[in-house]
């Protein structure tokens, strides 16, 4: 508890040995407990129910979160100019993001789950990822196999939906970039869901034409206009444009999510009618560091559209059931190069902004004299089906999506470093195996993505392990703790870099050296030798209060350990800081 200092000098006739202690300083800037591992989003709750009408005109009962419906026009505009200029006028402000532990880590949520680095993933795991929790579409089905429900609605890829044995699959093809959407689709949600977020369950499929059945009276919604009548016409159309094996046609087939589909999640503010969403969008460091990763891969369609929340009931056959909402990453074929009809756009996406104010005034206070990274974009040859993507002139810090993200505009450096602990769980065999799962036809198209995404994971580690302390999975051995150094792990920087320094302080006291201990796989350990505390001492007494403060000469930054000294029970971590300096 803080003290007030003031109230030390207004009693001059307390006893001195009492001010000394009740003005000292507290070290314990944390108390003795375990940091918050899971958000209470996942708590199950009950929501206001409501009349709803059927298309028979009759009303049921809805006992979930009312659907919402995103305007793409409407977004892209209030993105790119009004929501900028009314926050210009606000003076807006903000600090680091709300839902961070004492560990310096995103508790599991019902928009994050930790696992990439919190448990044991092995690359064909790992390269499994939704698809690990129910079934996929095997490769040339029976003809008729698979009925056409629906029309996909909006989306740059055409597709349709199909049922097969009761369960729901959405099918997009490639456009013009033989297999990229459909490969990077499947890729990029397995290495989303990976990394922790929630992603769909996209696998490749081929298929014979015959295997289709369509359903008469299907209408599908573009992004802009009005419905257009799914017929076998428009299924031709979509089909002339797949890629081909043969006879069969290739497809990302997308498994139809779980629970009541409420619509996309947004970026900035908070859902009214869940009492669950009580941290702003935009200040979750889930949704900001999703900007690492959507940098990483080229998601610059990173847009609320592009994003579904599901109200996920504990009993799916009671319609009053208690639930939660659940937040999911979906249509990530603009990963990895996808193209647009006008070439000029297309070299500047994950460059530039589509209407980037600042380029725009830029260039007209340079008259144009600056050389911009989408000029010397070029497409590799033998490889034109991934478009601009590569690693020459790859800069995190200035990537963009199509338009400005409200949580994107938020990150800190604390966010990004969040997100590049992650990344760097990713190894080169992790990378390989979910670059399979895109079923390339052409070896050398895999070989190269793969090699691509590997540079780029690379420029990203050594951007955001050059500030903050990349010193991460902290374990108490003994009297000994240790912490693996992600960068040294990695490689991002050369042994020469890595001068490593370890100070204690104990009881807020000053900080004395400490030898470090260097271990296997890119750890490092510090003793603290024998306890030396009187066993009497309550566990949670400010003499056991004990900082540990670890360098590694590569980051400014230190990592900060802090931890009780229980003596003959065991050094309890309580929390890690990771300061700029």
């Amino acid at each position: 508890m803080a003290f007030d200092r003031t109230a030390c000098r207004l009693l001059p006739r307390i006893g001195l040995a009492f001010l000394l202690v009740a003005c000292a300083h507290d070290p314990r800037e944390f108390p003795l407990r375990a940091p918050v591992a899971r958000d209470q989003d996942l708590d199950l709750v009950k929501v206001e129910c409501r009349d709803e009408a059927e298309a028979e005109g009759l009303k049921k009962a809805v006992c979930a979160p009312e659907p919402y419906e995103s305007s793409f026009s409407w977004d892209a505009a209030d993105n790119t100019i009004f929501r900028p200029i009314s926050k210009f006028f606000q003076v807006d402000s903000y600090g680091e993001a709300e839902n961070v532990n004492a560990f310096d880590e995103v508790p599991d949520s019902s928009w994050f789950t930790n696992r990439m680095g919190a448990r044991a993933l092995d690359p064909e795991q790992a390269a499994l990822g939704f698809c690990a929790d129910g079934p996929v579409l095997e490769h040339d089905p029976a003809d008729g196999a698979w009925l056409i429900d629906h029309g996909k609605d909006n989306g740059a890829n055409p597709g349709f939906r199909v049922n097969v044995n009761g369960t729901k699959y959405m099918l997009k093809t490639d456009d013009t970039q033989p297999e990229r959407a459909t490969g990077a689709a499947t890729i990029a949600s397995r290495m989303y869901y990976a990394a922790g977020w929630w992603s769909t369950c996209d696998s490749v499929v081929y298929f014979k034409k015959s295997a289709l059945k369509l359903k008469p009276g299907l209408t599908i919604k573009a992004n802009v206009g009005p419905p257009k009548v799914f017929n076998p016409a428009l299924l031709d159309k979509i089909l002339s444009k797949a890629g081909r094996r043969g006879e069969q046609y290739r497809a990302e087939a997308s498994r139809w999510l779980p629970g009541v589909p409420l619509g996309p999640f947004t970026y900035e503010g908070k859902r009214s009618d869940d009492p669950s969403d009580v941290i702003t969008h935009e200040n979750r460091r889930d949704l900001r560091g999703a900007r690492v990763i959507a940098a990483w891969l080229n998601h610059f369609d990173s847009r609320e559209q592009n994003s579904m929340s599901t109200w996920m009931a504990a009993d799916e056959k009671n319609p009053a059931s208690a639930g939660f909402v659940r937040h999911w990453y979906i249509d990530l074929g603009d990963c990895f190069g996808s193209e647009w009809s006008v070439d000029g756009f297309s070299r500047r996406l994950g460059q530039s902004y589509l209407l980037d104010f600042g380029h725009i005034a830029g260039d007209f206070a340079s008259l144009g004299a600056i050389e911009r990274p989408w000029e010397r974009a070029q497409r590799e040859p033998g490889f034109e089906n991934f478009g601009y993507f590569s690693a020459r002139d790859f800069n995190p810090d200035s990537w963009r999506g199509e338009y400005p993200n409200p949580a994107f505009s938020r990150m800190t450096e604390r966010d990004a470093a969040w997100a590049a602990r992650i990344i760097a769980r990713f190894t080169t065999e992790h990378v390989k195996a979910a670059v399979r799962t895109g079923d390339f036809t052409d070896p050398k198209q895999t070989a190269y993505l793969t090699n691509v995404v590997l540079m780029r994971q690379y420029i990203v580690l050594r951007r955001y392990f050059s500030k903050l302390s990349p010193l991460a999975d902290v374990r108490v051995d003994g009297r000994r703790v240790c912490a693996a150094d992600l960068a040294k792990r990695t490689g991002i920087f050369s042994n020469a870099s890595f001068h490593y320094s370890a100070h204690i302080s104990r009881a807020g006291g000053s900080a004395a050296l400490l030898p470090i201990q260097p271990a296997e796989n890119s750890e490092v350990c510090v003793n603290l030798g024998a306890p030396s505390l009187a066993p009497s001492l309550p566990a949670n007494a400010a003499a056991r209060y004990v900082v540990l403060r670890i360098n590694n000469g590569a980051a400014p930054g230190p990592l900060l350990i802090h931890l009780y000294d229980l003596g003959a029970q065991g050094l309890r971590v309580v929390a890690l800081e990771r300061p700029t300096n």
